[in-house]
């Protein structure tokens, strides 16, 4: 009889054991131990890549303002980079992520190549060239409603000796004057424009593909020309993820949006938002945040009469918030003067600009 009991102890015992080995693995696959789900996962949760998949860093370059932001938010189907009209909207690579059923694309956004004028500039300019080396393909974006211009081609010479491939993405296909039409172009209504860059693809040996990143159309033949670039490879990221940036990075990004499309002349330029706070209580995230500028006048000119801009950029902004939260959010802005920020190593370093390796 006791031995009877000791048996069936024992068993119980191993019986536990393996349904704990069970719930553990489980765990750690992502699934439930029931077994319901079709997808494999790997240790700590990541999807296994079936055969066939791809995936790898695509960096999206090209001079300022021709529309890399817009192409990248457009094609992660979300908005994780801001864009305005101003030049040089973006200072940090940014990475957007895709993910399909056969393919996991990481976008690299870099700030526009520009001659700098200051320490921030050189430091924004370093990181979109070390990108051109490392990543599986770059996507080259034009501006397909003006002409070839020196800008494109001071680029096209710092890709001469890269040895990735290439995709000539001709954007803006919605701002071509359409009276400009021509037929003998091998692109989808071929442009009197278009012929300068289908030219310098040629000469290049570059893959050209044409599109609107604010529209959307053609983005579709863009996607499957680079995924055709892609290696075999795994998910780097959870097929849900959109972008690597921490909440709070884009929170500040939205602030300085606002900031550029609401001011002019050297303001713009001259900012940098530091998130000091994020308080989350059980109705509504608040956020407090200090916009650094360089002179007393970009102070005056930012809070405005009686704070007038002040208080317009933080309802635009904490709009903006809400939506990537989806919640209620409380925004606190305050304006600091720092004298020459962008040319301090020490105050680019504690405001987040560093050259990326």
């Amino acid at each position: 009889m006791n031995s009877d009991l000791s048996n069936a102890a024992e068993n119980e015992e191993k019986t536990g054991a393996k349904a704990s080995e069970d719930l553990v693995e489980a765990f750690l696959r992502g699934q439930s131990s029931s077994g319901d789900s079709d997808i494999d996962y790997g240790v700590g949760g990541m999807p296994i890549a079936g055969p066939g998949f791809k995936s790898g860093f695509i960096g999206i370059i090209g001079r300022p303002n021709v529309g890399k932001s817009t192409l990248m938010n457009t094609l992660v189907g979300q908005k994780i980079a801001i864009t305005s009209p101003t030049a040089q909207t973006t200072r940090n690579r940014l990475k957007g992520i895709l993910t399909t059923d056969n393919a996991q694309i990481i976008f690299v956004d870099t700030p526009g190549i520009h001659k700098p004028h200051h320490r921030l500039g050189e430091v924004l300019v370093k990181n979109a060239q070390n990108a051109i080396h490392s990543v599986d393909a770059l996507v080259f974006v034009v501006d397909g409603s003006t002409d070839l211009g020196g800008g494109d081609r001071f680029i096209a010479d710092l890709l001469r000796d890269c040895n990735v491939p290439v995709i000539l993405g001709i954007n803006k296909s919605d701002c071509q004057d359409q009276s400009l039409q021509v037929s003998d172009l091998p692109v989808v209504n071929g442009n009197i424009c278009d012929r300068a860059y289908l030219e310098l693809a040629r000469a290049q040996n570059w893959t050209v593909a044409k599109f609107s990143a604010l529209l959307g159309d053609g983005l579709e033949d863009l996607q499957e020309k680079l995924i055709a670039q892609l290696p075999p490879g795994p998910y780097y990221y959870p097929p849900d993820l959109v972008t690597d940036q921490p909440e709070r990075f884009i929170m500040g990004e939205l602030i300085r949006e606002q900031i550029l499309l609401s001011t002019r002349e050297e303001v713009p330029h001259s900012v940098a938002i530091a998130i000091e706070r994020v308080v989350e209580e059980a109705s509504i995230t608040r956020v407090f945040a200090t916009i650094n500028v360089e002179r007393d006048s970009q102070k005056g000119i930012l809070i405005g009469k009686k704070g007038a801009m002040l208080k317009s950029i933080g309802t635009e902004a904490r709009m903006q918030m809400q939506k990537l939260i989806d919640g209620r959010i409380d925004l606190q802005l305050f304006v600091k003067v720092q004298p020459k920020w962008r040319q301090s190593r020490t105050r680019l370093a504690e405001l987040g600009y560093r050259i990326e390796e």
